[in-house]
Formats: structure tokens, sequence, C-alpha cells
């Protein structure tokens, strides 16, 4: 439905690249991830300290999260809170992004916690790069979310929704 009032929350900006380095594995340094954060980033004229919340891609797979940390790592630190959702929903596949984006539209809407990584049937990863993976709800502090998709093929996107 289309109204004459704007939204609360806008697509900030978006990022997209397609690095093609492999048919189901990253990167190893996570070049298109960082190039899809990086564009999503400056399309919104925001730095990474504007940012209040990664939904992070978070397949639970070793490869795929150990790069994903290294990039939160690298371009983040240890100052954004992050976690995945798909313990909520599944990974649903080709609908992951879309549900993700719903997710976070929801919390920057309805002023909901940041959900914590579930660790209920796995412990944390201690091998894993130092980054701002959440172990209980927290409040959004800020009020731009960035949420990631890597895809076969090295198809990333990153969208970052905000309260306008």
């Amino acid at each position: 439905v289309l109204t004459r009032e704007p939204g609360e929350v806008a697509l900030l900006g978006a990022g997209e690249s397609s690095d093609a380095y492999h048919i189901s594995a990253p990167h190893p340094q996570g070049e298109g991830a960082i190039r899809a954060i990086n564009q999503a980033l400056n399309e919104a004229g925001m730095t990474a300290a504007d940012v209040g919340y990664i939904n992070l891609h978070g397949t639970a797979t070793p490869l795929n999260d150990r790069i994903e940390a290294q990039v939160i790592h690298d371009l983040f630190g240890d100052r954004v809170p992050c976690s995945s959702t798909k313990h909520l929903t599944g990974h649903t596949l080709g609908a992951a992004g879309i549900t993700e984006a719903a997710l976070s539209w929801l919390i920057l809407t309805r002023d909901l916690p940041l959900p914590p990584q579930d660790f209920s049937r796995y412990a944390p990863d201690d091998t894993l790069p130092a980054f701002g993976l959440l172990h209980q709800s927290a409040p959004l502090n800020k009020p731009a979310i960035l949420s990631n998709s890597f895809a076969f093929g090295g198809n990333n996107a990153s969208l970052l929704l905000g309260r306008v």
C-alpha cells in the first residue's frame, strides 16, 4: 500500500559484489563481502561508527563464519553488536536476504531488542577474531542496521536500513 507519508525506516544504502571466487566458498580474505559492505556504507554516507547492529549472514559453517567474522573484525572491530538470525528462521536459501531485512526493519520500527546469538547447542568458536557477537539481548543504540547476505558463487549483498 502506498501512502503520501514517508515511512519511518528507509534503505539508506546498498552494496553488492560478485567475486566468483568459488561456487560454494567465499574469497579467503572476504574481498566480495568487504566490497558489498563498503558500497552500502558509502551510498549511505555513513561510516562503521554509525552502524548500531549487524545482522550477520551467519550460516553456521566453519569456513563462512570464519571469513565473515574476520571481515567484521577488520571493518568494525568489536564495537558493533552483531548476530545471525538464522537460528530464528532457518536458512531460507533464496529468501534469506529479504527475511533478514524484514527482521531488521522490525527491530527498527518496533524498538525490539537485538537478538543474541544462540549458543544453546554449540559453544562459541573461540578461534574467531574478536567482533561484537551478542551473547545476550541488547538495545539498539544507533538507528542503523547492516544486513549481510553472502551467497553461492561469491554473490554478496549488504543492505543498510535506518530510521529517518
